[in-house]
C-alpha cells in the first residue's frame, strides 16, 4: 500500500494538499493526523469532518497538556519573544506537532510523510528537522512548497476540486491558534498601512469595545 501520513489543519493549505496527494503524487492511501494543541474545539471538529468527507483515514491526537508541561510552560520561564515583542506561539508548537504525527506514521507503517508548509517561512524546516531525526528514510512531500502556489490560486483549485474551505478571495486570512496563542496573516494584513478588520481578532477588543471596569488576573507556574 503506498501511503502518506499528512499533517492536517483543516485549512486552507492542507486541505488542498489531500487530492493532491493522489493526483500529483500517486498515493492510494492518506492518513490525516490533526494534533490538539489547544486550538477551538469546532476546528478540531471541522477538521475530523473534512477528513470522513475526503475519505481519509484520519486521527486526532490530544497533545494538549504536553504541549503546556514541556512547551509553553518553559517558554515562559524563559521569556521567549522574538525580538523582544512576539510570542513564538505558532513555532514553539511545530515540532510537538510534527512529533505526534511521526508517532501516527510508525504506528501504520507509513514511508512517506507531507505537510502543508510553504517555502516562505521556518515551518518546513521545524517539521522536516523532526522528520528527519526519527523517520530518516522517510519520503517528505510538500506540496505548497513545491509548486509555491498563491492563496488565491489555492482557493481556485478548491472550487475546482470541490474542497471545502473557509476563505474566500475576500476573507483570506491564515488563522493558527493554540494554548499559547493566536497569529493571524495573509492578504492585505501584509501591508504595513492596510488596518486589521476587526472580525478577524477573538482573544482582544479594542478600547471602545472593551469593559470600563478592569479585572486582575494573578498567574502561578
Amino acid at each position: 500500500m503506498n501511503q502518506v501520513v499528512l499533517i492536517y489543519s483543516g485549512g486552507l493549505d492542507t486541505s488542498v494538499c489531500i487530492p493532491m496527494m493522489t493526483e500529483d503524487y500517486g498515493f492510494n492511501h492518506i492518513v490525516t493526523v490533526t494534533v490538539d494543541v489547544g486550538q477551538p474545539e469546532e476546528d478540531i471538529t471541522m477538521a475530523a469532518e473534512k477528513a470522513a468527507r475526503f475519505g481519509t483515514e484520519h486521527y486526532t491526537v490530544d497533545a494538549k497538556d504536553e504541549f503546556a508541561r514541556d512547551y509553553c510552560f518553559p517558554a515562559v520561564r524563559a521569556n521567549a519573544m522574538y525580538q523582544g515583542g512576539y510570542p513564538v506561539s505558532t513555532s514553539i508548537a511545530r515540532p510537538l506537532i510534527a512529533l505526534k504525527a511521526v508517532e501516527v506514521a510508525q504506528k501504520v507503517g507509513a514511508k512517506a510523510f507531507a505537510h502543508g508548509c510553504t517555502g516562505k517561512g521556518n515551518d518546513q524546516l521545524r517539521i522536516e528537522f523532526i522528520v528527519r531525526t526519527l523517520l530518516p528514510d522517510a519520503r517528505i512531500v510538500a506540496p505548497m512548497r513545491e509548486k509555491n502556489m498563491t492563496r488565491t490560486e489555492e482557493i481556485e483549485y478548491a472550487r475546482v476540486k470541490n474542497v471545502p474551505i473557509g476563505q474566500s478571495a475576500e476573507k483570506i486570512w491564515s488563522i493558527d491558534e493554540n494554548l499559547w496563542g493566536r497569529s493571524i496573516e495573509g492578504g492585505r494584513l501584509e501591508e504595513p498601512d492596510f488596518a486589521p478588520p476587526e472580525e478577524i481578532f477573538r482573544w482582544t477588543a479594542g478600547p471602545q469595545e472593551a469593559p470600563n471596569t478592569p479585572e486582575t488576573v494573578v498567574v502561578r507556574f
